[in-house]
C-alpha cells in the first residue's frame, strides 16, 4: 500500500471514529433515553372502560419509582386533559393512547417525544425541574385539524 493511501485511509477511519464519538457523547449528554422495551396494548373501543384511561389527568401514586402518573387519551385533534398543572420537581410517568389514528406527543423544550398509536400504550418518565408553561403538540400529521392539536402543561410550585 502506498504511503498516501495509508494517510487517506487513516484520515477516513479517524474521521469516522471522531464522528461516532461525538454522536455517542451528545446522546448521553442530552439525556436521550432508549425506547421502552415492553409493549402494552389496549382495545381502542374499550378505552372508556379501562381502569387507567377512564380517568385521564394527573394522579398521585405511592410505592413506585415516580411521584405521579399523567394519563392522556388522544383523539381527533384533542388531548384529554387539555391542561395540566404539575408540581415542580415531580417525577411523572406519562401514559398515553389514541382512540383513532397515529398522533404525535411532543412536549416542547423537553426530551419527551412519543408516537401515540391506536391500540398501543406509550409511556415516558420525566422529572419536571423547571417551573413554567410547556406546549404539548402533535408532531405527527393526523388530519385537517392537526395544526390546532395542542395542550398546555404548567409546572408550578408545590402546594
Amino acid at each position: 500500500m502506498h504511503k498516501l493511501e495509508k494517510i487517506w485511509l487513516g484520515l477516513g477511519v479517524g474521521s469516522l471514529v471522531l464522528f461516532l464519538g461525538i454522536i455517542f457523547v451528545s446522546a448521553i449528554h442530552s439525556g436521550h433515553e432508549p425506547i421502552a422495551s415492553g409493549r402494552e396494548f389496549i382495545d381502542p373501543e374499550l378505552i372508556d372502560k379501562d381502569e387507567v384511561f377512564s380517568k385521564p389527568g394527573l394522579h398521585k401514586v405511592e410505592g413506585k419509582d415516580w411521584d405521579y402518573e399523567l394519563v392522556f387519551v388522544v383523539s381527533a385533534f384533542n388531548y384529554n386533559p387539555g391542561e395540566v398543572d404539575i408540581p415542580k420537581g415531580a417525577k411523572v410517568k406519562i401514559i398515553a393512547t389514541s382512540r383513532d389514528v397515529v398522533h404525535g406527543f411532543e412536549i416542547a423544550q423537553t426530551n419527551v417525544n412519543m408516537m401515540i398509536e391506536p391500540g398501543h400504550i406509550s409511556t415516558f418518565v420525566k422529572t419536571f425541574d423547571k417551573k413554567g408553561e410547556y406546549l404539548l403538540l402533535c408532531n405527527e400529521y393526523c388530519g385537517t385539524g392537526h395544526a390546532d392539536m395542542k395542550s398546555n402543561i404548567k409546572v408550578v410550585d408545590k402546594k
